[in-house]
């Protein structure tokens, strides 16, 4: 596939620096060839961020000499490179990545190999740009510890944002499929909920247990081995207790849409946002206008997996049908939703597709008709929205999070005609360089 040439382009990043919270709070001078500050206005050239710990106290045009601001100030010399604030990322499943042997690692894999893998599958998602993520779907123990101890500096990643484990009704996706009985009576998940009461407790158990976010099936998955097709899984009044819940305890909710019936129901309930949507027409168009709801595309599942299916044993011939079906339909609708403004927010579903190659949805986005501008301020703006964090991070300004990405500004013009062509060089997190 020949990529657009472009910024939007050329985002895996060749440099990241993360801030982190720090002991004490020491100064630090960034040079940046040009920066932008607020996606989607003119970048600036020449300029400096001066920071105290992780934060931003200011930013000066021109590049500022450290020496004048005290004999203890670190320096980072960006001057050759184009930084704009870190990307988010609002759908991956870091705990691992889809392969031919799935279905064995679900038997085999320990929590704690799970939890090292999904550290690995951070440090990825990191060095290509992306500085937050939000997590929907791992095992609570994975993912919950591994967010609190990048948060508490134990280890190095993205900041997380974590789901644990989806909601979903029984036999719905987000259950168990494709084993034998005794192993579903032993294996379904305590996030299976039927009717209004048990999704309430459901929603109240994810929260007691650490959940930032609640994700929940609202309809068939594409990777469920089963033929229960795409359509709505979850019953109206499940949905609607389960955002009221939910909102009562002040976290919001993700919901997984294929099928139009579940779309729509799902956004008529009060979700906060729809992850995949599919099959959306005008009416969720409408309903998304109307609800303030953001739309998380994840268009790279459809771009990839198509070419992955042959001769691996995961892809039984359900799940080959339902590929086939999701991936025919997802264009149109993206150029529908985009045209008529509905807001939305850059994920990728990476773990479905390899953790690191998250920037290639800026690709397939502007390639369907979104501005340069817009991509970028839908890993950035928008994604800060959806998770509340507007106050902290999403643009590069005086007291927030000094999360930066850092791109060669030496590429040609013309630019490369692959993402891949485009090689991280390095990452720094908080000025400390990380390994490549």
């Amino acid at each position: 596939m020949r990529l657009p040439i472009s910024l939007a382009a050329t985002l895996l990043s060749l440099l990241c620096v993360v801030a982190i919270p720090t002991a004490h709070a020491q100064s630090t001078v960034i040079h940046a060839g040009t920066l932008l500050t607020i996606p989607g206005e003119a970048p600036r050239e020449s300029a400096s961020l001066v920071l105290e710990g992780d934060r931003i106290l200011r930013i000066e045009d021109g590049l500022v000499d450290p020496a004048s601001l005290g004999p203890d100030v670190a320096f980072v010399d960006l001057s050759n490179h184009f930084v704009l604030p870190g990307l988010m990322d609002m759908h991956v499943h870091l705990r691992g990545e889809l392969n031919a042997n799935r279905r064995m690692e679900a038997l085999t894999l320990t929590s704690e190999t799970m939890t090292l893998r999904a550290q690995v599958n951070g440090m990825k998602t990191l060095r290509a740009g992306f500085t937050t993520v939000r997590d929907l779907g791992a095992p609570p123990a994975v993912i919950y510890a591994l967010r609190d101890a990048i948060e508490d500096g134990l280890v190095r990643g993205p900041r997380i944002f974590a789901a644990g484990s989806s909601l979903a009704a029984t036999g719905g996706h987000g259950d168990v499929d494709g084993y034998k009985a005794e192993l579903l009576e032993l294996w379904t998940p305590d996030t299976i909920c039927d009717g209004p009461v048990g999704c309430r407790a459901a929603v109240r158990r994810a929260v007691k247990f650490g959940a930032d976010w609640i994700k929940i099936t609202a309809t068939g998955g594409v990777l469920s081995d089963t033929g229960t097709g795409l359509n709505q899984q979850m019953t109206d009044d499940e949905l609607k207790e389960i955002m009221d819940t939910a909102h009562a305890l002040g976290v919001k909710v993700a919901a997984h849409a294929h099928g139009v019936d579940g779309i729509n129901a799902a956004l008529r309930a009060g979700v906060d946002s729809i992850d995949h949507g599919t099959f959306l027409d005008e009416d969720s168009v409408k309903l998304f206008r109307e609800t303030g709801a953001y739309w998380v595309p994840t268009l790279l599942p459809g771009a990839i997996l198509p070419g992955q299916m042959e001769g691996n044993p995961f892809f039984t011939p359900e799940i080959q049908q339902k590929v086939a079906l999701a991936t025919s339909a997802s264009d149109e609708g993206f150029r529908l939703a985009y045209r008529r403004g509905v807001r939305i927010a850059f994920g990728t579903d990476s773990g479905v597709t390899p953790h690191g190659d998250n920037a290639l949805e800026f690709a397939l986005m502007v390639d369907r008709g979104m501005s340069e501008a817009d991509a970028i301020r839908s890993a950035t703006v928008v994604t800060a929205e959806l998770l509340g964090v507007s106050e902290e991070l999403g643009t590069l300004e005086a007291g927030k999070i000094a999360d930066l990405c850092v791109l060669d500004a030496r590429l040609s013009e013309t630019g490369p005609e692959s993402l891949a062509d485009v090689q991280i060089a390095m990452t720094l997190v908080g000025g400390q360089m990380v390994e490549s």
